[in-house]
């Protein structure tokens, strides 16, 4: 069964997903950005012991969750893909007509 969206319904589906996806890039950049620093304390303070790994670890698996939850409908087959398939192929037959 299809479902009928109206104008606003889209704006407000496309606007969540830009925000989520707004939401993973911050993340990513507090990542890229904090590690490094954690790195550099952690050699400065303690070089004998490596913690920097226990957050760089946990933040990761934290952001590969993130990752999935934003792109999930790009990995493989998804619940929209046929869907955005078919009507792929529509537009691409009518413009050729």
């Amino acid at each position: 069964m299809r479902t009928s969206y109206t104008e606003e319904d889209k704006y407000i589906r496309a606007k969540k997903k830009v925000d989520n996806l707004k939401g993973f890039y911050y993340n990513l950049l507090s990542y890229c950005l904090v590690i490094p620093f954690l790195i550099f304390i952690n050699l400065m303070t303690a070089p004998n012991y490596l913690w920097f790994w226990w957050p760089m670890f946990g933040w990761g698996i934290g952001i590969a969750f993130h990752a999935f939850g934003v792109f999930n409908h790009k990995i493989g087959l998804g619940k929209d893909w046929e869907e955005k398939k078919i009507r792929e192929f529509m537009d691409n037959d009518k413009n050729k007509f």
